[in-house]
């Protein structure tokens, strides 16, 4: 009998155990497999990758989409009714994991802790290949960025 009531309990703490990992697991992907809001693919898309939001948590994005003027040394201003639907939906798709919710310096996903961890194999080498040019870069070795998928198993550095 308390041979089954001991047994009983690991199962049930290994089920909720894996169901706590799964929730994170879904979190975590939360915001980088969201579909992309047409506007901001329009608009964000046509200089650079539509980063999915969940790259980000939504600190950044408010600070970036607030200074559109100086975008990274570019005017990448919007109409008020465009800046205000993007703002909204990034905000709304913000990245909330525990890797995302630093703010990184400048708000650039490239600096950001996590980011810095993944890519610490990378050479600064390998960052100037004209076929990479920079770190930004996302779709130069994932080549499923676009839909927010950053498998490890997708990458393909290109020479």
């Amino acid at each position: 009998m308390k041979t089954m009531s001991i047994c009983r309990r690991f199962v049930a703490g290994v089920t909720t155990l894996l169901a706590g990992l799964g929730s994170v697991h879904a979190d975590e992907d939360r915001g980088l497999a969201v579909p992309l809001l047409p506007l901001y693919q329009q608009e964000c898309g046509s200089c650079h990758l539509a980063y999915p939001p969940g790259l980000l948590p939504a600190a950044s994005w408010q600070r970036l989409m607030a200074d559109l003027p100086r975008h990274f040394g570019t005017d990448a201003s919007l109409d008020a009714a465009s800046g205000r639907a993007i703002t909204g939906w990034l905000t709304a798709n913000a990245g909330t994991y525990k890797k995302v919710r630093e703010v990184p310096p400048q708000d650039r996903i490239s600096r950001a802790d996590w980011f810095v961890r993944e890519h610490r194999e990378v050479t600064p080498a390998v960052w100037q290949r004209a076929s990479i040019k920079s770190a930004g870069n996302c779709q130069a070795c994932h080549g499923k960025a676009d839909i927010g998928s950053f498998r490890e198993r997708e990458i393909r550095i290109p020479q």
